[in-house]
């Protein structure tokens, strides 16, 4: 049995997606932070000859992100340079990449995330499904304000002219921030809702894409959660299976990481952090924006997911796949299992 198909545990474990605490992510506040102190730590790491990257992985990854960018204007104001700019040019490669992340806000960084997956030859569908479809309405509106400030335009704009077809409806109902958030569950919708799903899908000959996308793009954490067990109870498949087997490419994948955020954002992670080290070649900027990411919001519950779906603890897993100072600031990020 697949850890998606337990649906009666679901309908009262708390989602990542409706709450705001902190006390599930591996990096806190660090207590008697003194900002001058860090600041001239990083300046001597930085200045000297050669770059000491271990008090750097020290300092940044021990702070939250909030004492991270304290530290990165303070260092400003000490230096006359930007902490960013010193990073770059001291730094290179993915843990370039990563030290950036750690002292950039979670908005204005996941807005160069999707600055990053629609800009060029190509886009990055596999990242704009993730950050849409595990934000809440309030990350997803910080997101688009930042993307605003950054680049001067509107990001359903830019959105808009970067993908087409059933997959662009579905981002873009998500991207607008929109999802109802009430807590309260209809169980007769939640009926109704699942017996549409079931006539727009394996009950038809061809799928209704348009009745999955407005259901669970619209509908809020808890209703869909009651719509999957109905839906199971209707079809004795769960929603998840259905649609894998109703659909195909960019539209099952960001629909299949809907349900799955619904459930459990914490399993989806995992499995995207396994999927991104499984095979030839490591992903790097997956486990970066993934770790960076849920670092402060939940990544202790990914890691206990991750040990029960894989069999070893996400800490081991990052030993044995990536090295360097980026390795070892992935590993301060995630922290040993308890």
């Amino acid at each position: 049995m697949s850890v998606w198909d337990d649906l009666d545990l679901l309908l009262d474990s708390p989602s990542s997606l409706t709450v705001t605490s902190s006390a599930r992510g591996t990096v806190k506040d660090k207590p008697n932070f003194k900002v001058e102190e860090d600041v001239s730590a990083i300046r001597k790491a930085i200045e000297g000859i050669g770059t000491t990257e271990k008090t750097l992985v020290e300092v940044l990854t021990q702070r939250s992100n909030y004492q991270r960018l304290l530290i990165a204007k303070a260092y400003e104001k000490a230096t006359g340079r930007k902490l960013v700019a010193d990073l770059e040019g001291d730094t290179h490669g993915d843990f370039e990449d990563l030290l950036v992340a750690l002292v950039t806000p979670p908005d204005v960084y996941d807005c160069r995330e999707v600055i990053a997956a629609v800009k060029g030859a190509g886009t990055t569908e596999s990242t704009l499904t993730e950050i849409f479809a595990s934000r809440s309405n309030r990350q997803i509106k910080a997101i688009a304000e930042a993307y605003l400030a950054e680049t001067g335009r509107a990001m359903l704009h830019d959105l808009q002219s970067e993908v087409s077809g059933d997959y662009a409806k579905a981002l873009l109902i998500l991207a607008e921030g929109k999802r109802d958030e009430s807590t309260n569950v209809d169980a007769a919708k939640a009926k109704a809702d699942a017996k549409a799903l079931y006539e727009a899908g394996e009950n038809k000959w061809g799928t209704d894409e348009a009745k999955f996308i407005d259901i669970l793009c619209h509908r809020s954490i808890p209703q869909l959660r009651q719509t999957l067990v109905e839906y199971k109870s209707l079809s004795k498949k769960t929603l998840q299976e259905s649609i894998e087997s109703e659909m195909s490419g960019n539209l099952e994948k960001i629909l299949v990481a809907v349900v799955k955020c619904v459930k459990s954002v914490p399993v989806y992670f995992a499995e995207r952090l396994f999927k991104s080290m499984k095979g030839a070649g490591t992903t790097e900027s997956t486990l970066t924006r993934i770790l960076v990411c849920r670092s402060e919001i939940d990544l202790m519950d990914i890691r206990a997911e991750y040990k029960k779906l894989f069999g070893c603890s996400l800490y081991t897993q990052l030993e044995s796949e990536v090295s360097g100072s980026f390795g070892e600031t992935l590993k301060h990020l995630c922290g040993q299992d308890e």
